[in-house]
């Protein structure tokens, strides 16, 4: 475990392992927060998971139809981007993603690959894998700031989400004609607001194991178009 500036970290995060991803934690000391996400940073910058059929699908709909407006994911793995034709101002991270970087003080951003450089060399492996790795983390400072607040850019509780969002979906949902909703329970606010922030008259098609999004007016029947 981290060495913390205050006792109450510790506990707090005994008490309630979400913590480590908080920003009262977090401001004070990031390293909880990189220690715990080490593999899944490093495991990203080298693919380690890949798109999967149903990423590939948008970017079929990007190729060959062209009307594919934008894709809000709610996951913080960074598959989309690995897709050929989908382009990065397409992809709205409605929670981030830990295949960008920049620093929760100042809002610069890091190469990915530089980061990863100095996770590998300035995090410790709390889960004892990698043999390379530090005995003891060192922070890891912004170059324009020199805050030790580096970190992908998922949003961390007590953070408000990217800006990019509400842009998007005001400009978006009007005139949309058809929502895909997929893989999604929609009990998650705000990124479940879409599927009545898109237009009166729009489709809304939902893909997932059970129904959903019924107290969001979603309707399941023959006659329905939502």
């Amino acid at each position: 475990v981290s060495p913390t500036r205050h006792p109450y970290e510790r506990r707090l995060m005994e008490s309630d392992p979400t913590y480590v991803v908080s920003w009262d934690i977090f401001k004070t000391n990031a390293f909880p927060y990189l220690e715990v996400r080490r593999p899944f940073i490093l495991g990203t910058r080298k693919q380690q998971w890949k798109a999967t059929l149903g990423h590939w699908f948008f970017d079929l709909l990007e190729q060959h139809t062209n009307k594919l407006t934008r894709v809000y994911t709610q996951n913080i793995d960074g598959l989309f981007y690995q897709l050929e034709n989908l382009p990065r101002d397409k992809i709205v991270d409605v929670h981030g993603t830990i295949a960008n970087v920049s620093c929760e003080s100042c809002g610069s951003s890091m190469a990915l690959d530089d980061f990863c450089e100095k996770v590998q060399t300035n995090i410790k492996d709390i889960y004892q894998i990698d043999e390379t790795a530090p005995v003891e983390s060192k922070p890891i400072v912004c170059e324009s700031c020199q805050k030790p607040t580096v970190k992908p850019t998922t949003v961390l509780f007590g953070r408000n989400l990217p800006e990019e969002f509400w842009v998007h979906a005001e400009a978006d949902m009007p005139s949309t004609d058809l929502l895909l909703i997929a893989g999604t329970s929609l009990v998650v606010s705000p990124a479940n607001s879409l599927v009545y922030r898109a237009s009166e008259s729009a489709a809304r098609v939902l893909i997932n194991r059970e129904a959903a999004g019924q107290d969001l007016g979603l309707e399941f029947n023959r006659a329905g178009n939502r």
